[in-house]
Protein backbone atom coordinates (compact mmCIF):
# COMPACT_ATOMS: atom_id res chain seq x y z
CA UNK A 1 0.00 0.00 0.00
CA UNK A 2 1.32 3.50 -0.73
CA UNK A 3 1.90 6.65 1.27
CA UNK A 4 -1.47 7.92 0.00
CA UNK A 5 -3.26 5.03 -0.11
CA UNK A 6 -2.73 4.86 3.64
CA UNK A 7 -2.98 8.44 4.66
CA UNK A 8 -6.62 8.63 2.01
CA UNK A 9 -7.33 5.44 4.29
CA UNK A 10 -7.09 6.84 7.44
CA UNK A 11 -9.03 9.89 6.46
CA UNK A 12 -12.15 8.35 4.71
CA UNK A 13 -12.61 7.41 8.55
CA UNK A 14 -13.58 10.69 9.88
CA UNK A 15 -16.82 11.45 9.93
CA UNK A 16 -16.40 15.03 8.89
CA UNK A 17 -15.12 13.82 5.44
CA UNK A 18 -16.41 12.23 2.23
CA UNK A 19 -15.01 10.90 -0.88
CA UNK A 20 -15.39 11.51 -4.23
CA UNK A 21 -13.64 11.85 -7.53
CA UNK A 22 -11.14 15.79 -7.24
CA UNK A 23 -12.60 18.03 -9.16
CA UNK A 24 -9.96 18.51 -11.22
CA UNK A 25 -9.94 15.55 -12.61
CA UNK A 26 -7.64 13.59 -11.51
CA UNK A 27 -7.34 11.12 -8.49
CA UNK A 28 -9.37 10.82 -5.37
CA UNK A 29 -10.86 13.86 -3.12
CA UNK A 30 -11.97 14.36 0.79
CA UNK A 31 -14.37 16.75 1.01
CA UNK A 32 -16.41 18.20 4.15
CA UNK A 33 -20.10 19.37 3.63
CA UNK A 34 -18.84 23.11 2.22
CA UNK A 35 -15.69 21.89 0.06
CA UNK A 36 -13.14 20.13 -1.34
CA UNK A 37 -10.42 19.87 1.24
CA UNK A 38 -7.75 16.90 -0.06
CA UNK A 39 -6.87 15.84 -3.28
CA UNK A 40 -5.24 12.54 -3.82
CA UNK A 41 -3.53 12.76 -7.15
CA UNK A 42 -0.59 10.12 -7.23
CA UNK A 43 0.94 7.66 -4.60
CA UNK A 44 3.18 10.96 -3.57
CA UNK A 45 1.30 13.97 -4.43
CA UNK A 46 -1.50 15.32 -2.25
CA UNK A 47 -3.32 18.72 -2.43
CA UNK A 48 -4.70 20.24 0.42
CA UNK A 49 -7.43 23.23 0.62
CA UNK A 50 -6.55 25.41 2.90
CA UNK A 51 -7.77 28.78 2.74
CA UNK A 52 -6.42 32.20 2.47
CA UNK A 53 -6.53 33.03 5.47
CA UNK A 54 -4.64 29.58 6.82
CA UNK A 55 -1.96 29.73 4.14
CA UNK A 56 -1.45 33.29 5.81
CA UNK A 57 -1.00 32.29 9.02
CA UNK A 58 1.29 29.27 8.78
CA UNK A 59 2.97 30.70 6.14
CA UNK A 60 6.04 30.44 7.19
CA UNK A 61 5.91 26.86 8.76
CA UNK A 62 4.49 25.59 5.90
CA UNK A 63 7.28 26.87 3.98
CA UNK A 64 9.96 25.37 6.24
CA UNK A 65 8.99 22.18 5.80
CA UNK A 66 10.75 19.84 2.89
CA UNK A 67 7.39 18.14 2.46
CA UNK A 68 4.78 20.92 1.46
CA UNK A 69 5.18 23.19 -1.46
CA UNK A 70 3.66 26.35 -1.60
CA UNK A 71 2.28 28.18 -5.04
CA UNK A 72 2.22 31.88 -4.61
CA UNK A 73 -1.35 33.24 -4.12
CA UNK A 74 -2.64 29.83 -4.18
CA UNK A 75 -5.14 28.72 -1.46
CA UNK A 76 -3.86 25.07 -1.85
CA UNK A 77 -0.47 23.44 -1.00
CA UNK A 78 0.89 19.85 -2.07
CA UNK A 79 2.21 17.65 0.37
CA UNK A 80 4.96 15.38 -1.19
CA UNK A 81 4.58 12.05 1.15
CA UNK A 82 7.97 10.45 1.54
CA UNK A 83 7.70 8.98 4.48
CA UNK A 84 5.14 8.50 7.67
CA UNK A 85 5.42 11.69 9.07
CA UNK A 86 4.53 13.09 6.32
CA UNK A 87 1.47 11.34 6.53
CA UNK A 88 0.97 12.86 10.01
CA UNK A 89 1.98 16.31 8.60
CA UNK A 90 -0.83 15.54 6.79
CA UNK A 91 -3.36 14.66 9.06
CA UNK A 92 -2.70 17.28 11.36
CA UNK A 93 -3.24 20.18 8.44
CA UNK A 94 -6.00 18.28 7.52
CA UNK A 95 -7.72 19.14 10.31
CA UNK A 96 -6.20 22.82 10.53
CA UNK A 97 -8.07 23.25 6.97
CA UNK A 98 -11.49 21.83 8.14
CA UNK A 99 -11.48 24.08 10.92
CA UNK A 100 -10.32 26.73 8.45
CA UNK A 101 -13.37 26.07 6.36
CA UNK A 102 -15.83 25.74 9.01
CA UNK A 103 -14.88 29.32 10.10
CA UNK A 104 -14.46 31.31 6.75
CA UNK A 105 -17.52 33.59 6.59
CA UNK A 106 -19.71 32.64 2.95
CA UNK A 107 -18.21 34.52 0.35
CA UNK A 108 -14.71 35.03 1.61
CA UNK A 109 -12.94 33.06 -1.38
CA UNK A 110 -14.50 30.31 -4.41
CA UNK A 111 -15.60 27.57 -2.99
CA UNK A 112 -12.79 25.98 -5.18
CA UNK A 113 -10.25 28.24 -6.41
CA UNK A 114 -8.34 25.20 -8.58
CA UNK A 115 -5.49 23.00 -6.84
CA UNK A 116 -2.12 23.26 -7.74
CA UNK A 117 -2.42 19.77 -10.16
CA UNK A 118 0.18 20.51 -12.79
CA UNK A 119 1.41 23.60 -11.17
CA UNK A 120 3.94 22.13 -8.95
CA UNK A 121 6.62 19.96 -9.82
CA UNK A 122 8.16 17.96 -6.87
CA UNK A 123 11.27 16.35 -6.68
CA UNK A 124 12.23 13.37 -4.14
CA UNK A 125 13.96 15.09 -1.28
CA UNK A 126 16.94 12.48 -1.83
CA UNK A 127 17.25 14.22 -5.43
CA UNK A 128 17.75 17.32 -3.81
CA UNK A 129 19.47 17.19 -1.35
CA UNK A 130 22.25 14.66 -3.34
CA UNK A 131 22.47 17.46 -6.30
Amino acid sequence: MTLAQRALERLQAWPDLMAGPASCGTGRALRSVRDEIVHFHSTRDVDLHLTRRAVQRFHYDLAGSSAIHLVPGSCWVTVHLDCEADIELLLSLVSIALKAHQTRPAGEEPALAGCNFHRVTVLPRDAVAGG
